[in-house]
C-alpha cells in the first residue's frame, strides 16, 4: 500500500504559500471557501504523480498542480450554478452561500489565477504546458455543453455519452498527468501514454460517479442522492436502461424523465427499473473495462514497475471508492 501523504502535504503547503485571502474579500473569500470544503485534491496530486513517475522535481511541479486545482474548482463553481446544486462535498455551494453574481465572478477570477500558477515555468515548457492546459479547458467547456444538450435531447447514444464524459472528466485527468510528465522531461511517447492512461481512468472515474449517484453509500456521497435522476440527466444508466427496456419499462422511464419534480417516487420508480434491467451490473463491468484499458497504457510506459506503483494505487482509490 502506497501513501499519498507526501503529495497532499506538498499541496497543502503550496495552497498556504499562495493564499487567496486577499482584498476585495468579497471576490477572494468564495474562492478560498471552495478550495477548503473537503475536496480530495485528487487532480493536483495527479500532476505530482505524473512528475514523480519520471523522477521530476516535485517543487517545480507544485504551482502547475495548483493551476489544475484552481481550474477544477472554477469549473465546479460554474457547474453548480448551471445545475442549481445546493450541496458540494456536503457543504453549501458557493452560489447558495454568496449569491450567483459573486460565484460567477469569483469563478472567473479562479480561472485567471490558474493560469498565473504556470508563469514560473521556463518559456519553452510554459508554451507546451499552457497549450495543453488551454486545449483541455476548451474541451471541458464542450463536454459541459454536451451534458446540457443531453437534458433536452431525446436520443443520446452510448458513443455520445462516452465522448461527453471524456471531455468533461477524462481529459483533465489525462492532462494533469501529462503536465507532470512534461515538467519532469518525459519523452513525447511516454507523455502521450500517460495522457491516455489518465483519459481512460477519468472515464472510468465518471462512470463510477454515475453508479454512486444512484447506488452509492449515502453517508459518503456529500451530495443529493440520485441527483442525476431528479435532474433528468441521461447518464449511462439511463441510456443502458432504454436500450434494454421493453415497451412498458421504456414508457415508464420516459414518463419520469419528462417530469421536473423532486418527488421521491420518481427516484424509487427509476431505480427499480435500473435494477430490473441489471444496468447497475452492466455499468460495473464497463467501469472495469475502462480501468483495464487505462492499465494497458500504463504497462507500455518506459519506467520500472516499482515507479508505477503509485498510479496502480491511484486506480484503486478512484475506482473502488464507495462515495
Amino acid at each position: 500500500m502506497y501513501s499519498f501523504d507526501k503529495f497532499h502535504d506538498l499541496i497543502a503547503q503550496g495552497l498556504q504559500d499562495n493564499s487567496l485571502i486577499q482584498n476585495p474579500k468579497e471576490l477572494y473569500e468564495p474562492m478560498d471557501y471552495i478550495l477548503n470544503i473537503g475536496g480530495k485534491r485528487i487532480r493536483p496530486v495527479i500532476v505530482l504523480l505524473g512528475a514523480d513517475l519520471f523522477d521530476g522535481d516535485l517543487e517545480k511541479a507544485l504551482k502547475p498542480s495548483l493551476a489544475v486545482e484552481f481550474f477544477h474548482n472554477f469549473s465546479l463553481m460554474h457547474d453548480d450554478i448551471m445545475d442549481d446544486a445546493p450541496l458540494r462535498r456536503g457543504k453549501t455551494t458557493v452560489h447558495e452561500k454568496y449569491g450567483i453574481n459573486t460565484a460567477i465572478l469569483s469563478g472567473d477570477a479562479l480561472l485567471i489565477k490558474s493560469y498565473e500558477m504556470l508563469e514560473d515555468l521556463e518559456p519553452e515548457l510554459f508554451k507546451k504546458v499552457t497549450k495543453l492546459f488551454t486545449k483541455t479547458a476548451k474541451e471541458l467547456c464542450e463536454g459541459q455543453q454536451w451534458d446540457i444538450n443531453f437534458e433536452t435531447q431525446t436520443n443520446v447514444t452510448y458513443e455520445d455519452y462516452i465522448k461527453m464524459i471524456s471531455f468533461k472528466t477524462g481529459v483533465l485527468v489525462g492532462a494533469s498527468l501529462q503536465i507532470g510528465a512534461m515538467i519532469a522531461g518525459a519523452s513525447e511517447e511516454d507523455a502521450e501514454l500517460i495522457y491516455q492512461y489518465g483519459l481512460n481512468l477519468g472515464i472510468a472515474y465518471q462512470l463510477k460517479d454515475d453508479y454512486l449517484d444512484v447506488f452509492g453509500n449515502l453517508e459518503h456521497l456529500g451530495k443529493k442522492h440520485a441527483g442525476d435522476i431528479y435532474e433528468n440527466k441521461k447518464t449511462i444508466l439511463y441510456i443502458s436502461a432504454l436500450e434494454a427496456a421493453d415497451e412498458r419499462d421504456r414508457d415508464e422511464l420516459l414518463f419520469w424523465y419528462n417530469m421536473n419534480t423532486d418527488n421521491v417516487d420518481k427516484v424509487y420508480a427509476v431505480e427499480k427499473i435500473f435494477r430490473k434491467l441489471n444496468v447497475n451490473k452492466k455499468l460495473s463491468t464497463l467501469i472495469r473495462e475502462y480501468t483495464n484499458k487505462a492499465h494497458q497504457y500504463l504497462d507500455k510506459i518506459n519506467v520500472t514497475e516499482e515507479k508505477k506503483g503509485y498510479l496502480r494505487e491511484l486506480s484503486e482509490v478512484l475506482i473502488d471508492r464507495q462515495g
